[in-house]
């Protein structure tokens, strides 16, 4: 059972709002990027304390931990991704299985502070390079596994969409 959202097509991220989370690409400015990561990566301290941060309500839904810790490696991923497209033309990115990271890194066995402080190193790595990149840099291309082409701008706006619709996951419980 696939819990993380579907990563193959991603481009209707950037088309229109998200119906579950509200997310709107065309609201977002550039210079608004960075601080959206380092707000999101705030509320997961929070997040990350919660009694039940382990316990799946739901059979369709990760635990509050899970998702933490995929919103670490969401961070470390996109942060990894941007600084390749920064230093090489166009890229190519393997294909990253977020369901099967979760099974074999043992997301709901991990410590949750350990997260917290991870991801809190994560999202400030992601958001200094986000902060860096000038506005010739923009465009620079890189091409997913699956062959869909995106630029810095468009991987940065896909990686916020998953760190925001997954911190409105958590934020319903």
């Amino acid at each position: 059972m696939a819990l993380a959202p579907d990563a193959k097509d991603w481009t209707w991220v950037l088309e229109r709002p998200c119906t579950e989370c509200g997310f709107d690409p065309a609201n977002l400015p550039r210079d608004s990027f960075a601080q959206a990561v380092r707000d999101c990566a705030s509320a997961w301290t929070t997040v990350l304390t919660r009694d039940n941060v382990s316990i799946r309500t739901d059979d369709d839904r990760w635990s509050d931990l899970e998702y933490g810790c995929h919103v670490r490696d969401v961070c470390r991923v996109m942060d990894g991704r941007l600084a390749s497209m920064l230093a090489d033309n166009d890229p190519l990115f393997e294909n990253w299985d977020q369901d099967e990271t979760a099974i074999s890194e043992r997301y709901g066995e991990q410590d949750p502070a350990t997260v917290s402080k991870e991801l809190a190193f994560a999202s400030d790595q992601f958001a200094q390079r986000i902060d860096a990149v000038t506005p010739s840099e923009w465009s620079r291309p890189g091409t997913r596994s699956n062959g869909s082409h995106f630029s810095v701008e468009t991987l940065v706006r896909y990686g916020l969409h998953d760190l925001l619709h997954h911190q409105w996951d958590v934020s319903r419980d």
